[in-house]
């Protein structure tokens, strides 16, 4: 195997952890380092291989959001970026603090939600000055946070992941 793909940057945080987490365990330490290795967010993937160029225009403005998984856990934060800007017809437009939390966290939306909802309204004031009318989000926590957040401010917001975008442009959708 070459490597095992995943699609939400909460949960490849923590397979790239294995190694650590199982580090004292005699029966699967060595297993655990060999899996975590493995592991690949879709987008350090696809970023690191010969793709060939999507050729299909997505004719819309985006702005990606930064999973705090992905940019601060697995160090990831220019391989989405990549390849979004490969798709013809795509504007990326940078938000402002980006890499900020959305005030998902995990469950952290649930269990402190006036502070989430803080931490989320800031986010949507960042999200919204881009005039993108598209988000990219690689965790699931984040779609659904900013999800809440559109519909709080009354705001038509579609959310992405980097996949579905590139579908499109390769002219699956």
């Amino acid at each position: 195997m070459d490597a095992i793909i995943i699609n939400a940057a909460g949960c490849g945080s923590t397979l790239k952890e294995y190694g650590h987490l199982l580090a004292d365990d005699p029966r699967y330490a060595e297993r655990a380092r060999a899996f975590q290795n493995l592991v690949k967010d879709v987008s350090e993937f696809l970023a690191g291989i010969d793709l060939v160029p999507p050729t299909q225009p997505v004719p819309l403005r985006v702005t990606y959001q930064d999973a705090c998984h992905l940019v601060h856990g697995q160090g990831i934060r220019q391989q989405p970026r990549k390849l979004l800007r490969q798709i013809p017809g795509l504007e990326l437009v940078e938000m402002n603090l980006s890499d900020v939390c959305c005030g998902s966290a995990g469950i952290y939306n649930l269990t402190h939600y006036d502070l989430s909802m803080r931490v989320l309204e800031e986010k949507m004031d960042n999200l919204l000055a881009t005039g993108a009318t598209a988000v990219v989000a690689p965790n699931p926590g984040c779609t659904m946070q900013l999800a809440y957040g559109a519909r709080r401010r009354g705001v038509e917001l579609e959310l992405l992941h980097v996949v579905d975008l590139l579908d499109r442009a390769y002219g699956g959708h």
